[in-house]
């Protein structure tokens, strides 16, 4: 088998027995990198020390990665304008900050009656942020709300 030594220094081809022997002197571990190889790779290495800095790694990069979160927004079709730019401020945050936004149409009582209302609202909302975000889920009623996904750009 071929052995390489803990700083990465080739240290030819070796009978088993022999790496073996040359692992246990250094106090550390011989570990098989490369078995499909002819001769097969062998390491002399701390091989404990070598799985926890790799958990360790893995750990560190989940850490670093930001999970989008769902945030909804719920307007009627009588709030007024300046309410609405209120909402429209708050989701560009959270499109800014990688969040998908749900905006909800909710018709309560006769309001039902006034769908179109409610579908010029949502459809004013989603030019508004059509420089930071794109639709996933086009406006599509849902009982008594209309509901559309937007995901950041």
């Amino acid at each position: 088998m071929r052995v390489v030594s803990e700083e990465g220094e080739q240290l030819g081809v070796l009978p088993t027995e022999d790496a073996l022997e040359m692992a246990r002197n250094t106090g550390l571990d011989l570990v098989e990198v490369a078995p499909s190889e002819r001769p097969p790779v062998c390491r002399i290495m701390d091989h404990g020390k070598f799985k926890y800095d790799q958990k360790k790694r893995k750990n560190k990069s989940k850490a670093h990665a930001h999970h989008g979160r769902t945030k909804e927004i719920r307007i009627r079709p009588k709030t007024g304008q300046h309410d609405i730019d209120f909402k429209i401020n708050h989701a560009r945050e959270f499109l800014e900050h990688k969040d998908k936004v749900t905006v909800s149409v909710i018709f309560r009582g006769r309001e039902l009656a006034h769908i179109d209302e409610g579908r010029r609202v949502l459809n004013n909302f989603i030019s508004e942020l059509d420089d930071i975000a794109k639709v996933e889920m086009a406006p599509s009623q849902h009982g008594r709300r209309i509901v559309c996904i937007l995901v950041p750009k």
